[in-house]
């Protein structure tokens, strides 16, 4: 039976499933250009095909519809837990720590399983995507353990960019606190970007740990506990993922 929300606004139907909860933006127009959806009878390849919920769309013939309560959680991923829904691996993932009956729930970016503290889960896809698109330049704050002090060269190195096999590096907050330990602000978010950043210029990291996201930080949120973030909060994560204000004229 096809769950639909009459009064919903016309959208694209990535956006549509983005809030859906069934993928991030970009995903979601992968899916519907591999010919995995359908509206109504019609196998949609259109990303850009207006929807507006009054006629059931359905992924790999399952019905989506926009959930009325969109959520997001905190969570303080503890070190061996992937940042994934599933894993073939059978390995504990930050989705499987979220007791939420009902909510289809996705991580907001990833960490990979060494690193640990803070991690997003949600099921709107559109704030998803905003706070993971290098456009909207979310930052990240990390706390890097290296073992040793970090000379000036090295620290300059990090602030102005890093030269990796996929391109150098944004400009970085990065500020010793104290001898071998480095607090790292990242813009973008690369695959195991803050580990290779360090290793790069000399100093390989022990042990990393996320502490902020955008506005939210980790706080007294014990290692391997969750908590479901406040209206305020989620708000807050909006603004800071709001596009780019347009130059006057």
């Amino acid at each position: 039976m096809s769950m639909l929300v009459a009064s919903q606004a016309v959208m694209r139907l990535a956006k549509y499933l983005a809030h859906a909860g069934v993928a991030s933006r970009r995903a979601a127009e992968e899916i519907v250009r591999a010919g995995r959806v359908t509206v109504g009878e019609e196998v949609v390849t259109d990303p850009a095909r207006d929807v507006d919920g009054t006629i059931a769309v359905r992924v790999d013939g399952n019905d989506v519809a926009i959930a009325e309560d969109r959520v997001v959680w905190m969570v303080h991923k503890p070190r061996g837990v992937v940042s994934t829904a599933k894993d073939t691996h059978n390995r504990p993932t930050v989705v499987s720590m979220v007791d939420a009956p009902g909510q289809r729930l996705y991580p907001v970016g990833r960490l990979d399983a060494e690193t640990t503290g803070l991690i997003l889960l949600t099921n709107d896809g559109d704030l998803a995507n905003r706070l993971t698109h290098p456009r909207y330049e979310v930052p990240k704050t990390y706390v890097a353990h290296l073992g040793a002090f970090v000379g000036e060269k090295a620290l300059r190195t990090l602030r102005e960019g890093v030269e990796l096999d996929d391109g150098p590096t944004l400009p970085a907050e990065v500020r010793q606190i104290e001898s071998g330990v480095l607090q790292i602000t990242l813009r973008e978010g690369r695959k195991r970007q803050v580990r290779r950043m360090c290793t790069a210029v000399g100093h390989p990291v022990q042990s990393l740990e996320r502490v902020a996201f955008g506005p939210l930080r980790l706080g007294d949120l014990k290692e391997g506990r969750v908590r479901r973030l406040s209206p305020a909060e989620v708000q807050r994560l909006r603004d800071a993922a709001a596009p780019p204000a347009r130059a006057p004229g």
